[in-house]
């Protein structure tokens, strides 16, 4: 039975009838879906609502009020993308910093591009999109990711297939989900205080303190990536047990602190303790570049 055929040109009318859009979904939907994708609705706002699972959360107030200035003055250049629920009832896919802008210009209708999507295909698309615009920060997509993967049970690869990023890029962007308990780091990550690169590296140090150790030293000094793995390494390394074996002489705690002082200064630290409770601590360097690190962190 050949599909029948409707006029393309009215489209915006068929979004004021549902009956006959959904006639048209049922008889035709892959022309009315293409249509809709290409077709810009005048909806009014008032019928838009925003979507709870919106990877994005945080909007700047004076950037917003920037852009409903702008709105004010030029009106709105990029429409937004919605997804139709029901009659009268949409959703935002993407662009709800537009959409919030055009409330506070006191806009009555918004151009938006009209979809029809299941919620999975909802929460991909405004992923996708928001990536492609670079208004995601690394811990929003991490989420977004995260969520992908839970709710529709996507494998690494399912993930790289769906969004068009490679399998290592997903893998480490959920590595972030790592840090939901460190407040510290994540809100470095979604205040771009440190980079993605950073992050990852962060994410290998299993010792909470110590991460968090570390994590202070990029800010405070603005360590590159390459000094913060070198750290690292310098951590690992030191909670190497030499011959098989512990360091002698120390208990659970004072090997913690060793470890600690490790990871501050980025060095080798040996922690030497008599019964007495005398003691000594050695940092080791190499050259007088080390040397000038060393006293530099001691100076902060």
């Amino acid at each position: 039975m050949a599909k029948a055929k409707f006029d393309t040109g009215g489209i915006k009318a068929l979004l004021g009838n549902p009956k006959q859009l959904e006639k048209a979904v049922q008889e035709n939907p892959q022309e009315v879906v293409r249509e809709l994708a290409t077709t810009v609705a005048m909806v009014p706002i008032s019928q838009v609502k925003t979507n709870s699972g919106q990877p994005r959360k945080a909007f700047d107030k004076e950037a917003l009020e920037e852009l409903a200035a702008s709105i004010r003055a030029h009106g709105i250049i990029q429409p937004i993308t919605v997804r139709r629920i029901q009659d009268k009832e949409y959703q935002i896919i993407s662009g709800e910093r537009r959409y919030r802008a055009a409330q506070i210009a006191g806009l009555k209708e918004i151009p938006a591009y009209v979809r029809l999507a299941n919620d999975q295909e909802l929460l991909e698309m405004a992923l996708i999109e928001n990536i492609q615009r670079e208004d995601l920060n690394a811990w929003e997509i991490a989420v977004s990711y995260g969520r992908l993967a839970e709710e529709f049970k996507l494998t690494h690869e399912e993930l790289s297939a769906r969004v068009g990023k490679q399998r290592s890029t997903i893998t480490n962007y959920l590595r972030l989900l790592k840090f939901e308990g460190d407040p510290d780091i994540k809100k470095g990550i979604i205040e771009n205080r440190i980079s993605m690169g950073h992050a990852r590296a962060l994410a290998g140090v299993d010792d909470y303190a110590i991460r968090n150790s570390i994590y202070k030293q990029i800010v405070e000094s603005d360590l590159s990536v390459r000094a913060v793995e070198a750290l690292i390494a310098s951590y690992q390394e030191s909670r190497k047990p030499k011959d098989g074996k512990k360091d002698a002489g120390l208990s659970p705690q004072l090997r913690e602190i060793q470890d600690r002082l490790n990871a501050f200064f980025g060095a080798k630290v040996q922690l030497k303790r008599e019964n007495t409770g005398k003691g000594q601590i050695v940092i080791k360097f190499s050259n007088d570049a080390e040397l000038n690190r060393l006293l530099d962190s001691i100076e902060r």
